[in-house]
């Protein structure tokens, strides 16, 4: 217990940190592209991964890590930390709001610490597996139960253009029955939204670990429940309190 106030307290000050180096926005770009010409990563987050994998490591030099940005080092200690630097790069490279830095902790039976930090919204989101979630330092649960009718959905879409005449067949089957739906640009802020009850749900294929890993137990903390299935040979992602999820589960087109 110990330790793992010290680990959250550890993550909650680099991911401020990261934070105050990214809302520094540079004058010029420096951008390169990943698993397609329009999935990017600037100068920033390399910068941001750095700094946060060199404070990790001045801390706890035992730790394991897995970046992004591509920061691997394999754990001596037993914990991990799983990292995106920038998640919502688009939203920071257009200097939309939204963005965050994603920090969690994991150790043989799965993630321990979250902790999401959103400078553009004066956001920041933290849980420990057992200790419940935390907006800003105020203990929060999602909304349940929720009618699919009244539901307000997020969501997301895949860099990769062939996943999204998938991804739009669930949008096109969804909105005549839900209250609407809501694009933020970055997964983890989406999965916190639905923990905070800033929206009721969300629903995105092609998530990655670091996309996942501190919004996700930050949502199960707040009693939400967070699933990841197979789904036409897309990794499929809902996340909503217990009735919400079983009815989006229920309308997910085969």
């Amino acid at each position: 217990m110990i330790e793992t106030k010290e680990i959250l307290e550890l993550a909650l000050k680099i991911a401020r940190q990261a934070g105050e180096l990214l809302v520094d926005r540079p004058a010029s770009w420096e951008l390169t592209s990943k698993t397609t010409a329009i999935d990017i990563a600037t100068q920033m987050d390399h910068a941001s991964e750095k700094l946060i994998v060199e404070a990790i490591l001045a801390a706890r030099p035992g730790d394991g890590i897995i970046g992004e940005e591509g920061a691997s080092r394999a754990s001596r200690s037993g914990l991990t930390w799983v990292i995106d630097p920038v998640d919502g790069t688009v939203n920071y490279f257009y200097g939309l709001p939204g963005w965050n830095i994603s920090i969690a902790v994991k150790d043989e039976i799965g993630t321990l610490v979250g902790v999401v930090h959103a400078p553009t919204v004066a956001s920041t989101w933290h849980a420990t597996r057992a200790g419940g979630a935390f907006f800003n330092g105020m203990a929060i649960t999602c909304n349940n139960p929720i009618k699919l009718d009244k539901a307000l959905v997020a969501t997301g879409f895949a860099y990769e253009v062939s996943d999204r005449h998938h991804q739009i067949e669930i949008i096109n089957h969804l909105i005549p029955r839900i209250r609407d739906i809501r694009r933020m640009g970055a997964a983890a802020t989406d999965l916190c939204m639905v923990a905070t009850g800033m929206v009721d749900g969300y629903i995105e294929t092609g998530l990655q670990e670091w996309d996942l890993a501190a919004g996700s137990l930050i949502a199960r903390e707040a009693g939400a429940v967070v699933t990841t299935r197979s789904w036409r040979g897309l990794e499929l992602t809902i996340a909503a309190g217990a009735d919400l999820h079983a009815q989006l589960s229920l309308e997910i087109p085969l």
